[in-house]
């Protein structure tokens, strides 16, 4: 753990010297003076081309994907002449923009870049608390997942490598995977996520245990199994003006603060099973409630309302988001759970905060994640959380 800490030390330190180095470099407009509202109307790249690049300068290369790299992927340069399929899917791109990517030119708009390329670190830990009714409680927490990574993004398209950084710095953690597939324009945005660990936790709370020694307790526990499944689809309800991709895609600009009602569906699917047998007896001892081994495995399916803010701090190059969406709905609880089959009230949360720094076409920024869930159950509450930090540094081409 000392050594995650060191590592996380630093790469902060580095992104904190990168910043600096930003600010420090030779002025320049704030945004380029060419940038348009983000739509197709005039040119969906958000490009003014030059006065010479029309019909009458052709552009080199033998065919249409040759003039297309050519142009530097502008794929609405008239002087790119499309066969029917192809003219057929950037038509129908362009539709798709003026229609869900759409903002008011005064508070949003486009980067004026098609490329980004950008190098990542994604740390994350998950967090859970059993409390009983005689208000004594078990806590735990796993180890510090993280995975360094870099990618390559064309427009919506992203393709990159993350690999298991507690490797990398001799800090092996416990086994574990991770999928994530995020979409986001001005209308809404989707996120769906797929995750499991196993073993790799401490617990910090067990009743009214104490240790001998008289230190805090910090118990090694791999006695946890989890593995989770979410999709969350939501709506910006003032979309025009305020933008989440500039806060999490770096693909826009938020020119003037502005927040949104959101509102929309949570799907989670958890199977999580804690077995305390294995623990030392002088903990057992203090063991809360009725048994040693607890399952759950449950769906929720709930109704999302909450707020977002952009806040644009002067002089407009630094971005704080706060976004928070509690949650209600229904929970269905399976056979093979430690009460068996049930149907529950769900109530579930998701907090977000992002803070962005851009500087011409450089961006470095840091994110927040919050997810938890609770579980009533007779006699005890069960409630379980993910938490994450996310770095990232990049350039817009």
């Amino acid at each position: 753990m000392m050594k995650m800490r060191r590592f996380l030390k630093a790469f902060i330190t580095l992104c904190s010297l990168v910043a600096v180095n930003f600010a420090m470099s030779a002025s320049e407009p704030e945004f380029p003076i060419s940038l348009s509202p983000d739509t197709c109307t005039i040119d969906s790249d958000n490009i003014e081309l030059p006065a010479e690049t029309s019909d009458t300068v052709p552009l080199p290369g033998k065919n249409w994907m040759a003039r297309l790299i050519n142009s530097g992927f502008h794929i609405n340069d008239p002087r790119i002449r499309y066969p029917k399929f192809a003219q057929f899917c950037v038509n129908v791109y362009n539709w798709g923009d003026r229609t869900f990517n759409s903002y008011d030119p005064d508070y949003v708009v486009g980067t004026g870049k098609n490329w980004k390329i950008i190098g990542k670190t994604y740390n994350w830990a998950q967090s859970y608390m059993l409390t009983f009714t005689k208000n004594t409680s078990i806590r735990m927490i796993s180890d510090v997942y993280s995975d360094i990574g870099a990618h390559l993004c064309f427009m919506a398209v992203s393709v990159g490598y993350d690999f298991n950084a507690n490797e990398l710095i001799g800090n092996p953690a416990s086994n574990r995977t991770n999928f994530e597939f995020n979409f986001t324009c001005a209308l809404f945005a989707a996120n769906f996520q797929n995750s499991s660990t196993k073993g790799g936790t401490h617990v910090t709370k067990f009743g009214n245990f104490k240790p001998s020694s008289g230190k805090k307790l910090d118990f090694r526990y791999d006695g946890v199994y989890q593995e989770s499944t979410i999709l969350d689809l939501y709506y910006f309800f003032n979309h025009r003006k305020y933008s989440q991709a500039a806060a999490y895609c770096y693909s826009k600009y938020q020119l003037k603060s502005a927040g949104s009602v959101i509102a929309g569906f949570n799907y989670t699917h958890q199977q999580i099973g804690l077995d305390f047998s294995p623990l030392p007896d002088d903990m057992l001892a203090y063991l809360p409630g009725d048994t040693d081994h607890y399952n759950f495995r449950y769906t929720d399916y709930d109704i999302m309302v909450g707020y977002a803010y952009n806040c644009v701090m002067k002089p407009r190059k630094w971005l704080l988001n706060v976004t928070i969406l509690p949650s209600i709905g229904y929970k269905h609880s399976y056979e093979d759970s430690t009460e068996g089959r049930k149907d529950m009230f769900s109530t579930n949360i998701k907090a977000m905060s992002s803070l962005v720094f851009n500087h011409r076409s450089l961006f470095a920024s840091m994110s927040l994640r919050f997810d938890g869930r609770a579980y009533y159950g007779k006699g005890y509450n069960f409630f379980n959380s993910n938490e994450s930090v996310t770095f990232n540094i990049g350039a817009r081409f």
